[in-house]
C-alpha cells in the first residue's frame, strides 16, 4: 500500500506552508522532487530549501528527472502522453525506493486542485493496479497571491469569476457574461488578443518569491509594459510563472 500525500506548497515561499503541510512532509517516508532542466533549476532549489527548513526526521528526499512535454499539436493528446510518461517515472521511483509500500509525498506548486494535473497522474497509478490511498493537503494558490499582492478582491460585488487559460482566451475571446477573468498558463500574453477598451489588468510574476514583479492599469496602457517586462524577466531567469486578472471597468 502506498499512502500518497499531494501537498500544496504555495508559490515557493516557505511561509506559505500550512502546519498540516509540514506535518504531512515529516510523516512521509519518501518525498519525490522533480528536476525540470537547468532552465528551471530555481524551482527545484525552492523545493530543496523547503525540505531543508521543515524536515526534522528521517524522511528521505529523492530527485527525479521530469519528462518533457512534446510541443506538437493536438495539445490535449500531447498533455495526456506527457502525463503517461510522468506516471511511468513515478512508478519506477516507487518500485525503487518503496518496494514494500509506505508513505510518499509530492510537493505541488500552489494547490493540487487548481490547474495542476498531479491528481490526474496519481489516478493513472491506481488504474495500473497500484494499491494506493491519496491525501490532498491544500495550499495557497497563485490567484490568492495575485489578489493579495495587489490588495484587490477577486470578485466584483455579487459577481462571478471565470478562471481560464491563455490558450482558451486566445481561441474564444472574452467569455460571454464574464465581468472578471483570471488567466493562468498563459505563455503568450493572450490579453493582447482582446479589445482593450474598458478592461483593467492586474499582473504578477514569481509571486511570493524574491523576484516578484507586479503591474496593473488599463489594459491599453499596462499591456505593452507587461509584455516587455515578462520577456525581460524570462530572459534573466530562464523561466517565468505569471498570472493575471482582467476586469471590466
Amino acid at each position: 500500500m502506498i499512502d500518497l500525500a499531494l501537498i500544496g506548497i504555495g508559490t515557493g515561499n516557505p511561509d506559505h506552508l500550512t502546519r498540516e503541510a509540514i506535518r504531512a512532509m515529516n510523516a512521509a517516508d519518501l518525498i519525490l522532487l522533480p528536476r525540470k532542466g537547468d532552465a528551471k533549476s530555481d524551482l527545484i532549489d525552492l523545493r530543496r530549501g523547503i525540505c531543508a527548513q521543515v524536515l526534522t526526521g528521517p524522511t528521505r528526499v529523492v530527485e527525479f528527472d521530469m519528462p518533457v512535454r512534446e510541443a506538437t499539436p493536438p495539445y490535449l493528446d500531447a498533455v495526456n502522453d506527457w502525463h503517461d510518461a510522468i506516471a511511468a517515472v513515478w512508478m519506477g521511483e516507487i518500485a525503487a525506493h518503496l518496494p514494500e509500500g509506505g508513505r510518499l509525498a509530492l510537493l505541488v506548486w500552489g494547490d493540487p486542485s487548481l490547474y495542476d494535473s498531479t491528481l490526474r497522474i496519481a489516478e493513472r497509478l491506481s488504474e495500473a493496479g497500484m494499491d494506493m490511498r491519496v491525501q490532498v493537503v491544500p495550499g495557497i494558490t497563485s490567484i490568492q497571491m495575485l489578489t493579495a499582492a495587489h490588495a484587490i478582491p477577486l470578485n466584483a460585488l455579487g459577481e462571478p469569476v471565470l478562471i481560464t487559460t491563455g490558450r482558451r482566451l486566445t481561441e474564444r475571446g472574452w467569455p460571454q457574461d464574464a465581468g472578471t477573468v483570471v488567466a493562468m498558463l498563459d505563455g503568450k500574453c493572450a490579453f493582447q488578443t482582446l479589445p482593450p477598451k474598458g478592461l483593467h489588468i492586474w499582473w504578477g510574476a514569481y509571486l511570493g518569491m524574491e523576484a516578484q514583479a507586479l503591474d496593473n492599469g488599463p489594459l491599453a496602457e499596462a499591456g505593452p509594459r507587461i509584455v516587455q517586462t515578462r520577456a525581460a524577466l524570462r530572459e534573466e531567469h530562464g523561466w517565468i510563472m505569471d498570472i493575471y486578472l482582467l476586469r471590466k471597468a
